[in-house]
C-alpha cells in the first residue's frame, strides 16, 4: 500500500513526531517496528513484525512551501487467525477488510502529522516558515 499527503511545514519540523516510538504504538498498535533505516528529515524505514511481517516506510520529499509525506507498508498476513488462502472468498474478504484498515491507519498518522505541524495556518495562507520575497 502507499499514500502519500502534502504538509506545509518544513520536514526536519516531522522528525521528533515521527522518532516517538510511542506514537508508533498508538499509530499501529498491532504492529512491532524496528529501524532499518533513521534517514533524519528524509523520514524513517522499518521492518515489520507482529500480525503482518515485512516493510514499512516514511518519506518526506520535499516539495513547494513543505513536504510530501510518501507512506510505504508492504507486508504479507501474519496473523494465525487470519484465513488461509485455500478459503476462497474469506480469505479475499479478509485481505480486503485488512486492506482498508492499514489506509485508515496510515491516513490517520499523516493527517495528524500535518494538523499538528500546519495548525496555526489559515487555508490559503503562506507558511510562517516561507520568506516572502521583496518585491
Amino acid at each position: 500500500m502507499a499514500d502519500q499527503t502534502f504538509v506545509a511545514a518544513p520536514p526536519a519540523s516531522a522528525v521528533e513526531t515521527l522518532a516517538d516510538r510511542a506514537n508508533w504504538r498508538r499509530w499501529w498498535p498491532d504492529l512491532q517496528l524496528t529501524v532499518v533505516e533513521d534517514r533524519g528529515d528524509k523520514g524513517f524505514r522499518w521492518t515489520v513484525d507482529g500480525r503482518l511481517t515485512g516493510t514499512s516506510e516514511v518519506w518526506l520529499e520535499e516539495a513547494l512551501d513543505g513536504f510530501i509525506l510518501h507512506y510505504f507498508l508492504h507486508c504479507e498476513p501474519a496473523d494465525p487467525a487470519a484465513p488461509s488462502p485455500e478459503a476462497g472468498r474469506a480469505y479475499f474478504n479478509w485481505l480486503a477488510d485488512e486492506n482498508k484498515r492499514r489506509r485508515v491507519a496510515g491516513k490517520a498518522m499523516s493527517f495528524e502529522l500535518r494538523d499538528r505541524l500546519d495548525r496555526d495556518r489559515a487555508p490559503g495562507e503562506r507558511p510562517a516558515h516561507v520568506e516572502v520575497a521583496a518585491r
